[in-house]
């Protein structure tokens, strides 16, 4: 039986975060080449270090590779987060790019032919997740640890906060009883910051973004909320710590209160099923809640190099389902073509729209106009109420 009164923690790191700069440009890479070539083929890593920028990975898209194109593109990216310090600068940092040709064995498996459908561009398992506890049906802790970020990073875009700077890491824990949450027991803000910035200012500074977000009387107390526990944090971002692709991918999906599949999201195309399956079975996840089938639902796929059909399927509705989860596995298959193919077709993964995916998390995310967070759409629930 699950426990229904406990204590719950995730954290999230900003768009200034060494790994977090990293899949910002590895994401800005792939956006380049998908922009000019819809149906390229991209697994793009990034290293960030004190002034150093160096790609690396396999691409196949029309025009070719040019390296002088990615050093403007990574420079964009850093220069957007906001990173003009000494240490690490959008202008100054060295840039290194080892990108090269995909494999031709990984193309041969992956590409249509005859009467061979596009098959998944590597084996592994996908997990989706999505939880009734929030309005974007997200569990709590990672969607405030989220929006926490997101405040203070546009505030500090905005002029608003010019004392901060892009490097940042929230930790949100909740208190649950009867299985919803009800409140903060602690709350940890860590900043980086200018020069000569008073502590105490800037916990002030910090309170109200943090009282903003959280729900009216969820704040932790006193003692119980931190920001720059160190005492300081002038020193951060890629001089501080080095950063890589693919290192934060708990913070990119649920905060730890789901499983999370063996591969990171950023710098890959959507044949990766990395990306376009875990994305997938977001989007199955939350239409299953939305449509009012469960109040939580955890989707499984797996899949196999070269092969288009998922090799499993499987639902777990964590004992609050209305419905069959043996049924329910039958009608997702249904409802949504699950082939790599099906996939990129049914949510319109074939656009420049990840950029934006690489800080905040890629789920709880609103469903944008141009097919930005396509997998947050809620346009399966009538089908899914019907099968019903």
């Amino acid at each position: 039986m699950s426990r229904k009164d406990f204590l719950f923690t995730s954290e999230s790191v900003s768009e200034g975060h060494p790994d977090k700069v990293a899949d910002r440009i590895s994401d800005s890479v792939l956006d380049h080449f998908i922009g000019k070539d819809p149906i390229a083929r991209v697994a793009v890593e990034t290293m960030v270090t004190t002034n150093r920028i160096i790609l690396a990975g396999e691409v196949r898209a029309q025009g070719g590779i040019d390296a002088k194109i990615l050093e403007e593109v990574a420079r964009d990216a850093v220069k957007d987060i906001g990173y003009e310090q000494d240490g690490f600068h959008w202008q100054n940092a060295d840039f290194h790019s080892y990108i090269h040709e995909q494999s031709a064995d990984i193309a041969m498996g992956v590409d249509a032919a005859g009467n061979k459908d596009e098959g998944a561009g590597d084996q592994g398992i996908m997990f989706g997740y999505a939880t009734n506890e929030t309005d974007v049906l997200m569990p709590a802790p990672i969607h405030y640890s989220h929006l926490i970020l997101k405040a203070l990073a546009d505030a500090r875009h905005s002029g608003e906060a010019p004392q901060l700077e892009p490097d940042s890491k929230s930790q949100v824990t909740l208190r649950y009883e009867n299985g919803q949450p009800v409140g903060a027991t602690s709350i940890v803000v860590s900043t980086q910051h200018g020069k000569d910035v008073d502590q105490s200012e800037l916990r002030a500074l910090v309170r109200t973004y943090v009282e903003d977000v959280i729900p009216e009387g969820w704040m932790c107390p006193e003692d119980e909320f931190y920001v720059n526990p160190t005492g300081r944090f002038e020193i951060g971002g890629p001089d501080g710590d080095a950063g890589l692709t693919g290192r934060k991918i708990i913070v990119d999906t649920y905060g730890g209160a789901a499983p999370h599949g063996g591969g990171a999201f950023s710098g890959k195309d959507p044949t990766k099923v990395d990306r376009s399956a875990a994305y997938a079975s977001r989007y199955l996840a939350k239409n299953v809640v939305a449509a009012g089938l469960a109040d939580r639902c955890t989707i499984q796929l797996s899949y196999a190099i070269g092969v288009s059909k998922p090799l499993s399927v499987y639902v777990d509705l964590h004992d609050s389902g209305q419905v069959d989860p043996a049924k329910l596995e039958t009608v997702l298959a249904e409802v949504m073509d699950l082939s790599p193919r099906g996939i990129r077709e049914h949510l319109g993964l074939n656009k420049a729209i990840y950029a934006r995916t690489a800080a905040y998390g890629h789920f709880g995310r609103t469903a944008e106009a141009d097919g930005g967070f396509s997998w947050e759409k809620l346009d399966l629930v009538d089908a899914l109420k019907g099968a019903f």
